[in-house]
């Protein structure tokens, strides 16, 4: 029978999210041979630094070989990385693979997705999940093929996602199960040696089920629609907080926009303080709360953060303004949407 150490793995990730999966594996003493991670970024006024991935960063002191290409298809690096003899490549929040790179191990290359599939495909599943007001998301180990997050399902489990967590709490709940399931995986693949069981995704898909996407966010995606309910707009924020984080514009009386951008709603459940001709996203301050008007009642902002200032309470930002009734919250219609 096969140990952990006859099976020959290549790491490939690069956020912090991967790093938990990446550390388990060291940890738990399986035997990585190399770590592929995206390229240094340049950061700083005039991108002179070069800062390193998370999934670099720990690689590096652990001594784990890094290879960073620019391109995965480039032919000098897949000699490199056929040189490191992988049995099987584990995948966290990475870039889409060519075949040449994902055929190559004899075992295959699997990857931990962060949702239910064949739910919530695509580059943002734990934003999405939450912004579309789900109970449940989870993780998901899959063998990689030719298309974006469908191959045969290895393992999944799920993870509730309570009513006011925001994308965070769902982030480290699943950076952590992600890790969890994937040590669990690779533990069945050594003891079926690569024989594993795994289901189609078409099989998993009831006849009536409506399949979620889960496209990457551009600046566009995350503006706030004032014309939606207060469960929409309040799960909409928590989905994208803290980051990129929802946005709208703070319009003053004189007609200048400011970008505000909001971390923190809490579903009021009273009768709204505004009258019926007050349009959507009017404003007022009640016993130091600061209250939205939205279709069908209010929502109270409680973390908020206008464009060049610090990220504050809502009783702190009514503190700096006089007059707020006077302001309103809108979408910027001008921009093109996303």
């Amino acid at each position: 029978m096969m140990k952990k150490s006859d099976v020959r793995i290549v790491f490939m990730g690069t956020p912090e999210f991967a790093v938990a999966t990446l550390r388990a594996l060291v940890e738990h003493e399986y035997n990585v041979v190399a770590v592929v991670t995206q390229p240094d970024k340049p950061v700083g006024r005039h991108g002179s630094v070069l800062r390193p991935s998370a999934v670099k960063e720990y690689a590096l002191t652990c001594g784990l070989p890094v290879l960073q290409p620019v391109k995965m298809k480039d032919p000098e690096f897949v000699e490199q990385l056929r040189s490191y003899r992988a049995d099987l490549q584990v995948v966290v929040a990475f870039r889409m693979l060519p075949e040449v790179v994902w055929d190559m191990p004899r075992y295959g290359t699997f990857n931990v997705h962060a949702a239910l599939l064949p739910q919530y495909r695509g580059a943002a599943p734990i934003q999405w999940a939450v912004i579309n007001g789900e109970k449940q998301t989870g993780v998901t180990t899959f063998f990689l093929d030719r298309d974006i997050d469908t191959g045969r399902i290895i393992k999944q489990r799920p993870f509730d996602i309570p009513d006011d967590a925001d994308a965070e709490y769902v982030y480290n709940g699943l950076m952590h199960l992600g890790a969890q399931v994937c040590l669990e995986t690779l533990d069945e693949l050594i003891t079926c040696e690569g024989n594993v069981k795994s289901i189609a995704q078409e099989e998993m898909i009831p006849a009536d089920a409506t399949l979620h996407q889960a496209p990457k966010l551009f600046k566009e995606t995350c503006q706030i629609d004032w014309q939606q309910g207060s469960k929409a707009i309040y799960d909409f924020v928590r989905g994208l907080s803290p980051a990129p984080g929802a946005w709208t514009n703070l319009l003053a009386p004189n007609g200048t926009q400011t970008v505000l951008k909001i971390y923190k709603t809490f579903k009021t459940h009273e009768e709204s303080l505004f009258t019926e001709t007050e349009s959507v996203g009017s404003l007022c301050a009640e016993r130091g709360r600061l209250l939205v008007k939205t279709t069908d009642g209010m929502l109270e902002i409680v973390e908020l953060q206008l464009s060049g200032k610090k990220r504050m309470s809502g009783r702190d930002f009514l503190n700096g303004f006089r007059d707020i009734e006077e302001y309103r919250l809108q979408r910027d219609e001008n921009r093109n949407e996303g």
